[in-house]
């Protein structure tokens, strides 16, 4: 099974597909979005970056960041909240299901801390994917994070159906 993670964002967005089965990465980068001034093409550059990785990679399922904001930054969250819904519409157009996870959640699958830092989720994933370097841009690692978490709960929802 190919999973897709995705660390949303308008400036850049992390992907990761993992393949489940062998635990190994298949492809990690970032879409293409330009820096420009109006959202709305950097929003289209975000949706066609993501079909194309779609298109290319096939992968069998989505995860996904939850939305969450700060009260010091209501705006970031505002922005997040555009990107996620470019992110969840070229699943569906993709047909593709999606899940979001909590970063609290993703942080806590990958370290056992909720609310672990940067460095340590990087760690973490080149731990759990045998990589030799931490992916760079930060952004990547999130997105592989995230397709790991969707994994691991994956496979607690296959022992739990085999156990009843």
């Amino acid at each position: 099974m190919k999973i897709l993670g995705i660390d949303p964002g308008l400036n850049i967005s992390g992907y990761g597909v993992i393949e489940a089965d062998r635990n190994a990465v298949i492809e990690a980068g970032i879409l293409k979005i330009k820096k420009r001034k109006h959202v709305e093409h950097r929003l289209e550059d975000l949706y066609d970056s993501l079909i194309d990785v779609i298109e290319s990679l096939s992968p069998d399922c989505m995860a996904i960041e939850d939305l969450y904001s700060h009260y010091e930054r209501p705006k970031t969250a505002i922005i997040m909240g555009h990107a996620r819904g470019v992110i969840l519409l070229a699943a569906k157009k993709c047909s593709i299901p999606v899940t979001t996870y909590a970063a609290t959640k993703i942080k806590s699958v990958m370290t056992g801390n909720g609310r672990a830092p940067k460095e340590q989720m990087q760690l973490s994933v080149c731990r759990h994917l045998g990589l030799e370097k931490i992916p760079d841009p930060p952004d990547v690692a999130d997105a592989l994070a995230i397709a790991l978490c969707h994994d691991h709960y994956l496979k607690l929802d296959q022992k739990l159906q085999i156990a009843t």
